[in-house]
């Protein structure tokens, strides 16, 4: 989709005045320098494509356009700075909040799963089929709340600090959906817990790890400011999710972990 919306003018046609609004409107990234960019390439007809080079660095403004997705894909899960551009500011993805749900299933069936391993009784009365599903909304529910206590302490922070991080006012709806789909890592932890392994909780804390350099980069690139902020805004966000992690434990939830499981005696 990013490589059909960066299409050039090249018929030599004067260009309307709505028309130049609407290439003005639609600004595009180098995915080197992170310089604004009016097109990612021009069509010559028959399948003639080049790509337009970047007035500031004087490199292809995104030279992903002919990568293939896996690779692409690779290049993101590597951390990449380029990738992350390209995927944030040189495409058109819409599927921000349904990775967000499924990423927040995921997460809510490990703690359902952390749940049941570690309350296993033989009573029967205890395995009523409503109770455990019961227990997996409870579950989604707290997911999700720490999640909403992660960005917020994330956004709380670039907030405070706003004046020494651009120029101009950061776009916080644009870094919300770079977050939500630096999330995907997430998805990892199906697989961790269907391959059940003596090694699970350590794949769990690299999954976890994972998932927090990926936010880290989408933030750098999104805001395009240093990692010494980026790094404060991501322990700002762990701060606050362990304070409601510490206050569910408080009020004597099992709420489960992507790290550890939470017995009744480790309180």
């Amino acid at each position: 989709e990013g490589v059909t919306a960066g299409k050039g003018n090249t018929d030599g046609v004067a260009t309307t005045t709505t028309a130049t609004a609407a290439v003005a409107s639609c600004q595009y990234r180098c995915i080197e320098c992170n310089q604004e960019a009016n097109e990612l390439y021009r069509d010559y007809n028959h399948g003639v494509l080049k790509i337009t080079i970047c007035k500031s660095c004087q490199k292809p403004v995104d030279k992903y356009i002919e990568y293939d997705p896996v690779i692409i894909l690779i290049n993101a899960i590597l951390c990449k700075a380029q990738a992350y551009r390209h995927i944030l500011f040189n495409t058109k993805i819409n599927m921000h909040g349904k990775l967000c749900i499924f990423c927040l299933l995921c997460e809510a069936y490990l703690r359902w799963w952390q749940l049941q391993d570690s309350n296993q009784n033989t009573d029967p009365d205890d395995f009523i089929r409503y109770a455990k599903e019961w227990d997996f909304y409870r579950m989604f529910a707290i997911a999700s709340l720490e999640q909403t206590a992660f960005f917020i302490g994330i956004f709380t922070f670039l907030w405070v600090v706003r004046p020494m991080t651009a120029e101009k006012k950061p776009n916080f709806v644009l870094l919300l959906k770079a977050l939500l789909l630096s999330s995907y890592g997430k998805l990892l932890l199906i697989p961790a817990v269907i391959w059940e392994h003596d090694y699970t909780p350590l794949c769990l804390r690299l999954i976890k790890v994972f998932v927090l350099t990926s936010n880290f980069q989408a933030i750098r690139v999104t805001l395009n400011i240093n990692r010494k902020l980026s790094l404060l805004a991501i322990l700002s966000g762990l701060l606050l999710e362990s304070t409601m992690v510490y206050f569910f434990q408080r009020i004597e939830w099992d709420i489960g972990s992507d790290c550890a499981v939470y017995k009744p005696q480790d309180f």
